[in-house]
């Protein structure tokens, strides 16, 4: 799936979620299957950590994909939406130009799926084509550069897809972890944060949350794009009538009651048709979602759209709209888009990095020419990858707040 079509479908997710209304009370949200290996289970004692303590560590086998670099799977102890403990992995690279001490990107990959093998974790290591790694080029380029690259599972244990806090709060544990892994020479390392879309929403949530989650971590800046800043406003924005991406938006409403299974109670507000469909996505990633649920609405998934009046389910959907967030990031940032992006609202975007701005934060915003939201994640990728090059040289960030 490509990554503008991947979140593209945000909005109409929360549509879906509050668009239902109850026709059978006691069904339970539908969880993903037990990960049959036991190396991502929560151990019993899990609430004595701290978050981003390490749980375990596995060396993985090399992948000729990325020569020349070695993998290793790290599970620490993260923090979920409610604020109860869980158990996350991040897999590190280490190339053979690594040094100790030497630069650490966490990139955040788009995840779009609601089982185990949808994690980047596994999809790593996968022989599924339709699973593969499309950033491989650039985590290379990277890796030959002699930085290390963390990629977490940053949709925690649950695949709770659309849950964008959570991917911040996954992050900043993430960074944590693999720095306190002695052997990977990454204690001392200055660290950049990055993604796109899906990816770029857990990063932008890691820069805005780490002054007050993670206040002890060095970071050295974020770069981002493509994120959808306002979820409320692509509520309203969208309606509700049939689409051929509705198996992601179903995804998303699928993973935010994994998430807030008390205020958004999907599974009691979906008819007969809706609970079949949520059944057979359970555990699915993009291509089986995409196919089960092309052409379809939610109104044709439910009795009502008695939940558009819920308070609750407005707070969960504004709970993961960062311009509502008041927390500002306190280290640089490179922001990029597309300013005609017809996927997400560039004003949400806006006002955001305006609010930054306003606040002392220092962001370079960079609208480049690509119309839509695919090709501007390829086109600003050279200079977000720059932008970080410069950061970990300690070369002093540059800011243009007084354009934005």
């Amino acid at each position: 799936m490509k990554a503008g079509r991947i979140l593209s479908v945000l909005g109409i997710a929360s549509t879906l979620i509050l668009g239902c209304t109850i026709t059978t009370a006691a069904a339970e949200p539908a969880y993903p299957a037990p990960d049959p290996d036991p190396f991502y289970a929560a151990p019993a004692n899990i609430a004595d950590y701290e978050p981003g303590d390490v749980l375990a560590v596995r060396a993985m086998p090399p992948l000729p994909l990325f020569p020349a670099t070695t993998f290793t799977l790290v599970k620490f102890r993260s923090t979920n939406s409610q604020g109860g403990p869980i158990a996350a992995t991040t897999t590190v690279l280490t190339p053979q130009e690594h040094r100790p001490g030497g630069p650490l990107l966490s990139y955040q990959h788009i995840i779009n799926g609601l089982g185990a093998e949808c994690a980047v974790s596994r999809v790593l290591f996968t022989a599924d084509p339709n699973l593969a790694v499309r950033e491989a080029p650039v985590l290379n380029v990277a890796l030959r550069r002699g930085w290390s690259v963390a990629l977490p599972d940053h949709l925690g244990p649950q695949f709770a897809y659309g849950a964008a806090r959570l991917g911040g709060q996954i992050t900043l544990d993430g960074v944590r972890a693999a720095q306190r892994v002695g052997e990977l020479g990454l204690a001392q390392s200055p660290v950049v944060m990055a993604g796109y879309s899906g990816g770029g929403m857990a990063t932008a949530w890691a820069a805005a949350l780490a002054p007050t989650y993670a206040p002890e971590l060095t970071l050295a800046g974020a770069a981002y794009g493509g994120v959808p800043m306002n979820l409320l406003t692509m509520v309203r924005a969208l309606g509700t009538s049939s689409h051929p991406a509705f198996g992601l938006a179903m995804a998303a409403a699928i993973g935010l009651e994994r998430e807030y299974p008390d205020r958004l109670p999907l599974s009691t507000q979906l008819n007969t048709r809706g609970l079949a469909l949520r059944d057979a996505m359970a555990n699915g990633c993009t291509n089986e979602i995409m196919a089960l649920g092309a052409g379809k609405s939610a109104p044709e998934l439910a009795a009502s759209m008695s939940l558009l009046e819920s308070p609750d389910a407005w707070s969960v959907v504004e709970a993961n709209s960062l311009q509502l967030y008041g927390g500002v990031p306190e280290i640089p940032v490179f922001e990029w888009h597309s300013p005609t992006d017809p996927l997400i609202p560039v004003d949400a975007i806006i006002d955001t990095n305006r609010r930054y701005c306003a606040a002392g934060a220092r962001l370079q915003m960079d609208q480049n020419i690509s119309p839509e939201h695919l090709s501007a994640a390829v086109l600003g990728m050279p200079a977000a990858l720059a932008w970080v090059d410069a950061r970990f040289r300690g070369e002093p960030a540059p800011s243009n707040c007084h354009s934005v």
